[in-house]
Order: C-alpha cells, then sequence, then structure tokens
C-alpha cells in the first residue's frame, strides 16, 4: 500500500501541472501575426453579416498579408506613421499658436479641434506601434 500511495500522489500531481499548463493564456500576438487575426475577425463578422463583397475584399486583403507581411517591414511603416502624426500635431500646435497670437477667437476655436484631433491620431498610431513591436520584456 506506501507503494501506491506515493505513485497516486505522482500521477494526480502530473494530472494537475498538465491541467495548468493547458490554462495559461496563450502568448499575445504581434506584429503580422495580429494583422492576419484582425482581418480574420473581420471576415467573420462579414460572414456573419452575410457581406460577401466585403468578405471577398477581406480574404484578398488577409492573402496579401500572408503572402508579403513581415514584421520588420510593419514596425517601420507603424513607426513612420507615428513620426508624421507627431510631426502634424507639432503643426497644429503651431496653427493654434498663431491663431492665438493673432487673438480671433472663431480661429483659436478651430485650431484648438483640429489640435485635439491630431493628438487624437498621434495616440491611435502609437497605440497600433505597440501593438506591432516585439515585447521588450524578453530583452
Amino acid at each position: 500500500m506506501k507503494f501506491l500511495s506515493p505513485l497516486a500522489v505522482l500521477a494526480a500531481v502530473g494530472l494537475l501541472a498538465g491541467a495548468a499548463f493547458a490554462a495559461e493564456p496563450a502568448p499575445a500576438l504581434s506584429g503580422c501575426a495580429v494583422k492576419r487575426q484582425d482581418i480574420s475577425t473581420q471576415i467573420e463578422h462579414a460572414k456573419a453579416a452575410g457581406n460577401s463583397d466585403q468578405q471577398a475584399g477581406l480574404e484578398k486583403a488577409l492573402s496579401e498579408v500572408t503572402a508579403n507581411c513581415t514584421d520588420a517591414t510593419l514596425l517601420k511603416e507603424q513607426e513612420q506613421k507615428v513620426f508624421e502624426a507627431k510631426r502634424e500635431v507639432s503643426r497644429r500646435q503651431a496653427d493654434l499658436n498663431k491663431a492665438m497670437s493673432k487673438g480671433d477667437p472663431e480661429k483659436i476655436d478651430k485650431r484648438k479641434d483640429k489640435l485635439a484631433e491630431s493628438r487624437k491620431e498621434l495616440q491611435d498610431a502609437q497605440t497600433e506601434l505597440e501593438k506591432v513591436q516585439p515585447d521588450q520584456d524578453d530583452e
């Protein structure tokens, strides 16, 4: 009986460990994998909505991403978008400063709205960049 007891404990521990490993979340997707997953999700939504034209377009986009996307080019493209968005925010800030120096309340309000829009686009671009960047924790 003493022999079976440690064997039973070992088997139980083995089963629990296997279940624990199976319960671990899958690693987060990044780069082109995220892009493919997003398009696949959109394809499923198009199928559910019965939108065959949209589905066909998305399937073409998915095949192009699968064939041509590399994480390095995707990262470079997104970094360029962030750079351009920062430049746009700077330009809008200069426009606002100019309007404020002239004191025209209508132009000031318009420039503030444009600046807020540009800042939102910058934030969106930075969020997308975070999605495609490789994890920095591993380095």
